[in-house]
């Protein structure tokens, strides 16, 4: 996927925000039925990969230099922009509420806008600013202002690690790709990414643990290899190719902005599959979401180019505890 107008990069970052919205959904009855969030996420990451590796294959044509050159882009994203920012989100989960950790990590939109300020020690311009007012309330009424409450510190800490994982998976998707196609980053990223949380848990430092018999998905009775297909993916291989070739036009900042569109369709998934209706606050925040990002995409001030041609964490319906893009 080569993407080379900002058209087709809206489009592209709206795709990926709606697969990752769609990652709460599938992967709760995974959860329910007794698997650890790290086997859940390790299984959903390798799998990706394997799809997606014959494929990026394909699009390097041999070219295996590029795979090298990319290789910190390679090792930043799987290990930080995979790794870290699940481990971060499920670490502040045991201290701090759902709706409270979806809330602080999709702060990374306003870390980014911080990071060029404090770069180029210029002011963002106002209608960046109004739009990042907008974006964020908006993000708290869809999440549930009960996400804003007294926590434990240390919960908020990891929560905000979590933050900085989501902010640098879209820096390193905005790099220059120097020849390293959107559809190989993402598989080398994600097998990097699996490989680290499979370690991890394999070895005992995290709960690791799976069921392996059928489960209910959506009103059916499934086998339990159903849902981490489809999430594998749907949320996964389409969700980060779409995501890093969007970024590649975007820039991480806007990019990351449209990437808060992933709270909106999780909640319209989570009503639409699930049953959870979504109330009067949760589509108006919605509509401040658009307005944000509209905001955002009117500015015209050039950035510094290191950090936009340089980010759960899928969000997840703010009832479950499910994983992050």
């Amino acid at each position: 996927m080569t993407l080379s107008s900002t058209s087709s990069g809206l489009v592209a970052a709206v795709i990926a925000a709606l697969a990752f919205g769609t990652s709460g959904a599938l992967v709760k009855p995974l959860l329910e039925a007794g698997w650890s969030p790290t086997a859940a996420v390790t299984a959903r990451a390798l799998t990706a990969a394997v799809v997606l590796l014959p494929i990026a294959l394909v699009s390097l044509r041999g070219r295996f230099s590029a795979l090298w050159r990319g290789r910190w882009r390679v090792l930043g994203m799987g290990a930080i922009g995979v790794a870290a920012t699940q481990l971060a989100y499920f670490a502040s989960l045991q201290t701090i509420p759902v709706s409270t950790a979806l809330l602080v990590e999709f702060l990374a939109p306003l870390l980014l806008v911080g990071f060029v300020w404090a770069q180029t020690r210029r002011m963002p311009a106002p209608i960046v600013l109004v739009g990042s007012a907008l974006a964020i309330s908006g993000l708290v009424l869809v999440i549930g202002p009960g996400a804003l409450q007294a926590v434990d510190p240390l919960g908020l800490a990891f929560a905000f690690m979590a933050a900085i994982g989501c902010a640098v998976y879209f820096v390193v998707a905005a790099r220059p790709s120097d020849g390293l196609p959107p559809v190989a980053l993402a598989a080398f990223g994600l097998l990097v990414g699996g490989v680290v949380l499979g370690t991890l848990g394999t070895t005992g430092l995290l709960p690791f643990t799976a069921t392996f018999g059928d489960l209910p998905l959506f009103g059916w009775t499934l086998p339990w290899w159903v849902p981490l297909v489809i999430v594998a993916l749907i949320g996964t291989a389409l969700a980060y190719v779409s995501g890093i070739a969007a970024s590649s036009v975007l820039g991480s900042r806007l990019a990351s902005f449209v990437g808060l569109l992933e709270v909106v369709f999780a909640s319209l998934l989570a009503w639409i599959l699930l049953g959870e209706a979504l109330s009067p606050l949760q589509l108006a925040g919605g509509a401040l979401i658009l307005g944000g990002i509209a905001a955002v995409r009117a500015d015209r001030t050039p950035l510094e180019p290191v950090v936009e041609t340089t980010h759960h964490g899928d969000a997840a319906p703010a009832s479950s505890t499910v994983p992050t893009h």
